[in-house]
């Protein structure tokens, strides 16, 4: 497609959702209409969407739909003069000529060509080839339409038992929306304890906790089959027994998804994600990628990971934005902080586990406690517990982990702001932490941590 001499440059974004229309409306604020046009295409019906709320939607904690909706389509144009294309899918991208190739939702196919290119394609859930994967009752959840079709599925067809397959936070998660509509709920996950981003001890009371609701934890059973019966899925089967399904929810987690940026040809990681550098920008000049689809750093390993988290999609969006509309931004790095719950039960990390730990080559000391949530005596108090990793010899904080009811687990900010400013557990056993009974012990939980821990480092007292 040739465009006129004097054509504004123009950005295409590939991808509606939080990287992709964090970039298109960072870009927006450093270049005006007049300077830029901007085109975002989106292959499902939505942009800007809260992914993470899905749950919440099915388990009806969140009404409608339209609720998870930052800004549509509409707004954006209105608003912000982007031009947003939904149900139109890039199938090919070319870097030489500056087109990429799009499908719209009728068949019809054409060429929109670019200036700069913004990358935002997301994760790809990882979905094993399982007997049965395509019978009725089968979902994934990743995107609002397949949070859409869930809760219909569960209003509409009435199931009565359901069946998690993969113990991770959506898997929790949507263990936890089905216990609120009243199903009887069978979680199946491959690995020792539920929520393999701890380590195991901290694994174990989830798994007893989410027993305690009601929820039937098989560990160590990973899913060979799909039974259906006249199309629609019955159960679910492993090694070890077969499970009653109406309604089957495939949670194994996620890859990058750069199946487009590789066959472009640009330069993709170890991790499968698109390699990108400070700045957002990719092996191919004018070219910018963010969100679930690039390889980042990890600020405490200082390896390469991919981790589909919207906080980072939404920050590395940004950055990138600001770069394309000339502006100076820069994304300097993960945590990995993550933070989930299950009917009431708070579940959070952040920086490295000991397996993360030892594979990054690090010698290093724990310590975890349980403690309550506020004061012993203040009406409300409940368990948590707490552990911390630290590096031997120099104390250095290298993760967290907290696993507790109510008030428990955003205190996990407060290691991810000791991680990403590389201190000391003995640092942090002095820091000046707010108390009040009805929020916290005199000894908040985290200080008591790192006190032990620090105090573990320090050489016996001479007599």
């Amino acid at each position: 497609m040739e465009r006129a001499v004097n054509a504004r440059p123009r950005l295409v974004v590939v991808g509606g959702d939080a990287a992709g229309m964090s970039a298109a409306s960072q870009a927006r604020r450093w270049r005006g209409p007049g300077d830029l046009e901007i085109l975002a295409l989106e292959r499902g019906r939505h942009t800007s969407y809260s992914a993470c709320g899905i749950p919440y939607l099915v388990g009806k904690t969140v009404s409608t739909a339209e609720e998870l909706v930052a800004r549509d389509p509409a707004t954006f144009a209105e608003k912000y003069a982007i031009s947003v294309r939904t149900e139109t899918e890039v199938t090919a991208i070319d870097v030489e000529r500056r087109v990429v190739t799009a499908r719209a939702a009728d068949g019809s196919v054409a060429e929109e060509p670019f200036d700069e290119l913004m990358i935002a394609t997301g994760a790809v859930p990882v979905r094993p080839d399982l007997p049965g994967a395509d019978a009725e009752g089968v979902f994934g959840v990743q995107t609002l339409a397949d949070g859409i079709a869930v809760r219909r599925f569960v209003d509409e067809e009435r199931p009565e038992t359901a069946a998690i397959v993969g113990g991770g936070y959506i898997g929790l998660e949507m263990a936890e929306a089905f216990v609120q509509r009243g199903l009887r709920v069978v979680l199946a996950d491959a690995g020792q304890e539920p929520m393999g981003t701890l380590d195991t001890d901290m694994g174990v009371q989830v798994r007893e906790a989410l027993i305690g609701m009601g929820v039937d934890v098989r560990r160590c059973e990973r899913v060979t089959e799909l039974r259906s019966e006249g199309g629609r899925v019955r159960a679910v089967r492993t090694a070890e027994g077969e499970y009653p399904a109406d309604i089957v929810v495939l949670g194994m987690g996620v890859r990058p998804g750069s199946d487009l940026a590789r066959a472009a040809g640009l330069r993709i990681g170890p991790t499968g994600g698109i390699v990108v550098d400070a700045r957002m920008r990719t092996s191919a000049e004018g070219v910018w990628a963010a969100g679930d689809c690039v390889e980042t750093f990890h600020r405490v390993s200082r390896a390469p990971v991919a981790i589909a988290l919207g906080t980072h999609a939404n920050k590395q969006g940004r950055v990138a934005g600001t770069n394309i509309g000339g502006g100076y931004a820069r994304f300097d790095g993960v945590l990995g902080t993550a933070i989930t719950k299950v009917c009431g039960l708070e579940v959070a990390r952040t920086g490295l586990n000991e397996s993360e730990a030892c594979a990054a080559g690090f010698e290093f000391e724990t310590a975890g406690l349980r403690s309550t949530t506020r004061a012993d005596y203040y009406p409300g108090a409940t368990w948590m517990t707490v552990k911390l990793l630290a590096e031997q010899r120099t104390g250095r904080l290298l993760g967290g982990q907290i696993v507790g009811w109510e008030n428990a687990a955003k205190r996990i900010d407060v290691i991810a702001t000791a991680l990403w400013n590389g201190m000391t557990v003995e640092d942090m056993a002095g820091m000046d932490l707010g108390y009040a009974p009805p929020f916290s012990p005199v000894w908040d939980p985290v200080l008591i941590a790192a006190r032990k821990l620090a105090e573990r480092g320090r050489p016996p007292a001479r007599g």
